[in-house]
């Protein structure tokens, strides 16, 4: 719900500033449901990304519920271990990210072509901190996961290649 309230609702209100492109014949409902899972696939890979700093500070923003069904507690984070039940819980929230991404990407292309480009770019670039995290060996606890300039610069021409795509529900209506 966190996630919800402290970006999904960006995501939603970003859809009017970036258009539904006029060829799209996907539903504003599916363009709006991927605009509420990009905002929150950034959000909890900002949570996941800034865990350590965030208890540093005493703050604890990962799920209480699913910390304790992973055999987790606030004290555990405080500590800043990394542990076999640590990566474990790493892994579902990772996967739940991507998963929230991947369900984005349809509404993306449905962007008009102007929006696609930096909103493509924003989406590979919050996807790679995903990565250093795993390459961290999820430590994130004392080890910032961040994209370097190389990899940034990169991801821009890939993000503007996707942003040139046919509407995702056009894609289907080709003969």
């Amino acid at each position: 719900m966190y996630c919800y309230y402290v970006a999904g609702t960006v995501g939603l209100m970003s859809v009017p500033v970036m258009g539904i492109a006029p060829e799209s014949k996907a539903t504003a409902e599916s363009v709006y449901g991927a605009a509420l899972a990009l905002g929150l696939a950034n959000q909890l890979t900002n949570i996941l990304r800034d865990v350590g700093e965030d208890a540093r500070r005493g703050r604890i923003y990962l799920p209480q519920d699913e910390l304790a069904e992973a055999g987790l507690s606030d004290e555990d984070i405080f500590k800043g271990v990394v542990t076999e039940k640590w990566r474990k819980f790493m892994k579902r929230q990772i996967k739940r990210a991507r998963m929230f991404f991947e369900e984005a990407e349809q509404g993306v292309t449905e962007l008009r072509k102007e929006s696609r480009w930096p909103v493509w770019a924003s989406m590979l670039l919050y996807r790679q901190i995903l990565d250093e995290i795993e390459a961290n060996d999820y430590n994130n606890f004392t080890k910032r996961a961040y994209v370097g300039k190389a990899k940034k610069v990169l991801a821009l021409p890939v993000a503007y290649g996707k942003s040139l795509l046919l509407p995702y529900s056009l894609r289907n209506n080709q003969t």
